[in-house]
């Protein structure tokens, strides 16, 4: 083709250009990229690209050879920066890439398009044309998806990485795709009773290895598993069988590649240009300008993108602490501090607060969750009163201390029982989610049954309290793939998960006792419906170190709702331990993680306790129970003996 094979054309409108220029588009998916329109009766793709430092700019691709000179982009007159044009006869499927001949240092790179919807799949770094039409049949569930993201709906979460959930061993260890997913994840996660899945990054990364946290295709899904109208219906099956979908995002860096964003048009366009910021020494990548309107505007985009055209109902920020601080994993002298003198990333934290205004203010049935590692106030408060805005944020306290009680023998359990009840002190100071994620099951840590003490059944029986345990403390659940069958090794990318544990009636145990305890938690209003609030949680007995054990209350808006939880932190069984209860009756045990199906030793209460008129824990009624070992047992009371009787024969 000769170079004016090439048709000035432009999405943009004056307005559009007066909110771009502003810091204000928070759109730009639907005006830059590569658009297969009808321009004056011809068919073909319109490209746009914001270079603004570009001397010239060109699209080059399978349809002209990729020729640097035949297709010569037009700089829009209003200093924009944006550089367009028309491309007749360019179809869906057509591969392309920009030619960049900076202004600067004699520069010239060919670059991914920042906006593609789809590229090709690692290590080949084209971008390709595609239209993101798509049939959704998800309509009932975006209607009462607000009720289902809501705070006071259950929320258990099923964290995926989806190239290693199951593979096909038989063809050569290959993952399974969207549409095999799509038939696969989604009855396994119905089965099982989860509320949502978390997949970790599905956005286009050039690193399989960096298990997508490595971002280069902020508006486009990974190639490896299918197309975007693959993972559309991926979704869209996840909708239609009541389960959300949250996806892992990363505005906090974004890797190095000469592909991607890094010195983009020849200057440091996207990232800092000082290495004090715009290098981050934890992964050695690029950290974003976020005070740059156009940086700014592309990062909001992409969370709006995928809302928009995917459906997604839920973003799950990641490493939400490297945007706040100047000083992160940064040494002495290593950073700057801000204009106030403080450590406080100023330009960040602006972003994170528009980011979910916008969010909110386009989707407000929908969920904005951190991912914040420190001790950041009103992360998950409102903008209004000086929050960041979020909707969630993931307890890494709660883990980190949860983690480490456990992982210590049950003879010195005793000295540490204020590492379960300190989370109680800061349990409604945000509205928490807790997290057993990947990042506690990699690089030495162990898997989650692993971390356990003693000898097997000490490890299997501990590994059910914590869950236990983990569903009945105030906040949202989140769980790992592979933890919930007590997969003994560390989580590996390149290998599937270990599903031939299932055939071990121990392994079998742990999966029952999510299902069930799933099922449990969707079930008793009490276990969910108050996890923000103060009103939902009262301790029975937090004090008896002793012997290890907690008792506590879970309540929801009627009495009737109220749930007992008691808690063996040590493999000694209690007999006859008499319990304060708020209400005479008798109260049922309606889970007991000791039970046999799930692998336990079988004691118990035989179905539930009456309550005696014996005072204890400062409360006129109480029970006396038998605690096995190592284990958690929820009650929920019923009037009497006689309505648990009629309930059981229906009458």
């Amino acid at each position: 083709m000769e170079k004016t094979s090439i048709i000035h054309a432009s999405l943009f409108s004056d307005f559009d250009i007066g909110l771009f220029k502003a810091g204000q588009h928070f759109r730009g998916y639907e005006k830059l990229g590569a658009h297969l329109i009808t321009h004056e009766g011809i068919q073909g793709t319109y490209f746009a690209v914001w270079a603004p430092n570009a001397e010239r700019v060109s699209v080059i691709g399978d349809f002209n050879g990729w020729n640097r000179e035949s297709h010569g982009l037009n700089v829009r007159w209003d200093s924009s920066g944006i550089w367009e044009g028309f491309v007749p006869g360019v179809k869906q499927g057509s591969l392309y890439k920009f030619f960049i001949v900076s202004r600067f240092n004699n520069y010239q790179v060919e670059k991914k398009d920042p906006i593609a919807f789809y590229n090709e799949e690692a290590p080949s770094t084209a971008s390709i044309v595609w239209d993101l039409d798509y049939e959704w049949s998800d309509t009932e569930w975006m209607q009462i998806r607000k009720a289902k993201n809501g705070f006071e709906a259950p929320i258990s979460v099923y964290e995926v990485h989806l190239g290693s959930w199951r593979r096909k061993a038989e063809e050569g260890n290959r993952s399974l795709n969207y549409r095999e997913l799509a038939v696969e994840l989604v009855n396994y996660v119905k089965e099982m009773g989860y509320t949502h899945v978390e997949f970790m990054p599905i956005m286009e990364h050039p690193f399989y290895g960096s298990w997508g946290y490595q971002t280069v295709g902020y508006f486009s899904p990974t190639s490896r598993y299918g197309t975007p109208q693959d993972l559309m219906y991926l979704i869209d099956c996840l909708h239609q069988n009541d389960i959300g979908v949250f996806l892992d995002w990363v505005p906090s860096h974004f890797p190095s590649d000469e592909c991607g964003l890094v010195y983009f048009d020849g200057t440091h366009l996207y990232e800092h240009g000082d290495p004090q910021k715009g290098i981050h020494p934890d992964w050695d990548c690029c950290v974003f300008n976020n005070g740059r309107s156009e940086v700014k505007e592309f990062l909001i985009s992409s969370a709006l993108f995928w809302f928009d055209k995917y459906h997604v109902d839920g973003l799950r920020v990641d490493a939400v602490a490297s945007m706040l601080y100047l000083d992160y994993s940064r040494k002495e002298g290593g950073w700057a501090p801000n204009i106030y003198g403080g450590r406080e990333n100023l330009e960040s934290i602006n972003l994170i607060r528009e980011l979910n205004t916008t969010v909110y203010g386009n989707y407000p049935d929908v969920q904005m969750i951190a991912e914040e590692s420190t001790a950041w106030g009103n992360v998950s408060r409102p903008v209004s009163i000086g929050g960041l805005g979020f909707g969630m944020k993931w307890n890494m306290g709660w883990m980190h201390d949860s983690l480490l009680y456990f992982e210590k023998d049950a003879i010195y359990r005793k000295y540490h029982q204020n590492e379960l009840t300190f989370s109680m002190l800061y349990a409604y100071t945000e509205n928490f989610l807790l997290s057993l994620s990947h990042d506690e099951v990699v690089y030495g840590k162990k898997s989650l049954i692993s971390k356990m003490p003693n000898d097997d059944w000490q490890k299997f029986a501990n590994l059910r309290l914590l869950y236990g345990y983990m569903y009945a403390h105030p906040g949202k659940k989140l769980i790992f793939m592979g933890a919930e069958f007590a997969q003994w090794s560390e989580w590996h990318h390149e290998t599937s998960l270990e599903w031939h544990l299932l055939q071990y009636d121990r392994h079998q145990g742990i999966q029952k006792l999510v299902k069930d305890i799933n099922a449990l938690y969707r079930k008793e209003p009490a276990l969910h419906l108050k996890d923000f609030v103060p009103e939902g949680f009262e301790w029975v007995d937090a004090s008896d170190w002793e012997k290890s054990l907690l008792s506590f209350l879970r309540k929801g808006e009627k009495e009737e709702d109220t749930v007992l939880v008691v808690c063996n932190f040590t493999p000694t069984p209690w007999q006859g331990y008499r319990i304060g209860v708020p209400a005479q009756g008798y109260w049922q045990e309606i889970l007991n993680s000791d039970a046999p199906f799930y692998g336990g030793s079988g004691m118990g209460n035989l179905g539930g306790v009456q309550s005696e008129e014996i005072e204890s824990h400062g409360r006129a009624h109480s029970i006396a129970i038998t605690i096995p070992p190592l284990a958690v047992v929820f009650f929920r009371r019923q009037k009497s003996m006689q309505k648990k009787l009629n309930d059981q024969t229906g009458a």
